[in-house]
C-alpha cells in the first residue's frame, strides 16, 4: 500500500461518493468534474490496493474494502472537526444522523423525525450500507439475518396482518390463518422486495392459491389500493390502517423483527445512544394489532447471533 498517495482530499471525495454511489451526483456535490472525481477514486483505489466499488449493470456497490474506507473518510473528518472545535473553544455540534425504510419512519420512528436529526431514507441494503460505512449514527432495519459486523439492538417483532375493507367477510374474523387467504387477489410489493419473496414462499408452503391484484411499492400505496378495494394487502402490524379499512394478524406468518443498528465501537458514542433513547421511545409508544411479548424493549443481543 502507497500511503503517500493517501491524500485527505481523496478521501473527502470518496466519503460523498459513498453517499451517492453515482459519479455524476457527487461530482456535483464537490463541484468537479466527473473526469476529476473518477481520478480520485482511481488514485485511492490504486493506494489502498483493492477495489473500492463494483459496477452491475448501471447500478455501483461498495465492496467490502469500500466501505471500510469511507467509514474512515468519515470518522478522520469528524475527527478533524472535533480538533478544531476544540483549538476554537467551540462544542461539537454535527447533528445524528437515522437511515430507515419509508415504512419504518411512516409507523414507527414519528416521534424521532424531528429538528436536529438528519435522515436517510433507504431499503433495508442502503440502511446497512450507511451505517456501516459511517454515512448513518444508527439505522432500523427488519432483519432475519443478524449481520456480524454490526450491532443489531432488537427493538420489537410485529405480526404480519391482512388488511381489508371493513365490510369484507374476512373482518369478522378476529384472526386468520394463511388458509383463509384461499383465493384472495392480494396487493403486493415489486417480486424482488423480501416481503414478497417471503410471503410468496410462506402461501406456496401451505399450498394456498391467490393471485395478484396490483404490484406497489411501499405501505401507504398498498393501503390506497386496498381502500379502493382492488384487492387486500399482507403488511407488518406496525401499520396503522386508515379509516374504512381493519387489519387481521395471520398467526401462521412468522413475526417481522425490528432492530436499531450501529457500529460496535460506537456503543458509547452520544449521538448512538441518544438515538437508540428516542427510537425506543418511539417504538413503545407506537400502536399495534398485536405485538409479540418480547418486545417491551429487551436487551441487547449480541451481533451475529439469531
Amino acid at each position: 500500500m502507497d500511503l503517500s498517495r493517501l491524500s485527505t482530499d481523496a478521501l473527502a471525495s470518496f466519503a460523498v461518493f459513498a453517499d451517492h454511489l453515482n459519479f455524476t451526483r457527487a461530482a456535483g456535490e464537490l463541484h468537479i468534474s466527473q473526469p476529476a472525481l473518477h481520478v480520485k477514486v482511481r488514485k485511492l483505489t490504486e493506494a489502498v490496493g483493492r477495489p473500492l466499488y463494483t459496477r452491475h449493470g448501471r447500478r455501483l456497490a461498495l465492496t467490502p474494502a469500500g466501505e471500510q474506507v469511507a467509514r474512515f473518510a468519515r470518522d478522520l473528518d469528524a475527527r478533524v472537526t472535533a480538533f478544531l472545535a476544540d483549538v476554537h473553544g467551540a462544542a461539537s455540534t454535527r447533528a445524528p444522523v437515522l437511515a430507515a425504510g419509508e415504512g419504518a419512519f411512516l409507523y414507527l420512528l414519528g416521534d424521532v423525525v424531528r429538528p436536529g436529526v438528519r435522515l436517510i431514507n433507504g431499503d433495508r441494503v442502503r440502511t446497512l450500507t450507511a451505517v456501516r460505512t459511517g454515512r448513518a449514527d444508527v439505522g432500523v432495519a427488519v432483519l432475519d439475518v443478524l449481520p456480524t459486523d454490526v450491532r443489531a439492538v432488537p427493538l420489537a417483532s410485529y405480526p404480519q396482518v391482512l388488511v381489508m375493507p371493513d365490510d369484507h367477510p374476512l373482518a369478522a374474523k378476529p384472526s386468520l390463518t394463511c388458509a383463509d387467504l384461499a383465493g384472495a387477489a392480494l396487493i403486493v410489493p415489486p417480486p424482488t422486495g423480501p416481503h414478497r419473496v417471503a410471503l410468496e414462499r410462506a402461501l406456496r408452503a401451505a399450498a394456498v392459491p391467490w393471485t395478484v391484484a396490483v404490484e406497489a411499492a411501499g405501505w401507504p400505496l398498498m393501503l390506497h389500493f386496498v381502500a379502493l378495494r382492488v384487492g387486500l394487502a399482507v403488511v407488518n402490524g406496525c401499520v396503522s390502517p386508515p379509516p374504512g379499512l381493519v387489519a387481521r394478524e395471520i398467526v401462521d406468518l412468522p413475526a417481522v423483527p425490528y432492530h436499531a443498528l450501529h457500529l460496535p465501537n460506537r456503543a458509547d458514542d452520544p449521538l448512538v445512544t441518544g438515538l437508540l433513547s428516542a427510537i425506543r421511545a418511539a417504538v413503545r409508544s407506537t400502536p399495534c394489532i398485536s405485538r409479540s411479548p418480547s418486545t417491551s424493549t429487551p436487551p441487547p443481543r449480541p451481533s451475529g447471533t439469531s
